[in-house]
């Protein structure tokens, strides 16, 4: 079972950037790995995917501003923020699983990983 890491949350002001990383503790190539986050008081939702063939995709309030990247050479996805927003304010984390099916492909944004990290916080203050 592949372990997760999060790092790279921190405080920013509306506009600015952060880039969230998620170390792995097995070889990424295989999986399917996403980012998700948590806003108080508020369910958990998807932010971005990236499949084991290269496919990706994003949530509709962050398309255009976040850019979620996996270097298989380091076992490590990330997580580009620019433009940041208030309502990204949440606990940000990377989740996986090796060698997701078709089932990715019909929720490839909120997929149900198996796998997940123990988050790291992002604030974003106006």
């Amino acid at each position: 079972q592949v372990q997760l890491v999060e790092y790279g949350g921190g405080s920013v002001q509306a506009g600015g950037s952060l880039r969230l990383s998620c170390a792995a503790s097995g070889y990424t190539s295989t999986y399917c790995m996403g980012w998700f986050r948590q806003a108080p008081g508020k369910e958990r939702e998807g932010v971005a995917g990236i499949k084991w063939d290269r496919s990706i995709r994003y949530a509709d309030s962050v398309k255009g501003r976040f850019t979620i990247s996996k270097d298989d050479a380091k076992n490590t996805l990330w997580l580009q923020m620019n433009s940041l927003k208030p309502e990204d304010t949440g606990m940000y984390y990377c989740a996986a699983e090796r060698w997701c099916g078709s089932l990715w492909d019909g929720s490839p944004v909120n997929y149900h990983y198996p796998t997940w990290g123990q988050g790291t916080q992002v604030t974003v203050s106006s």
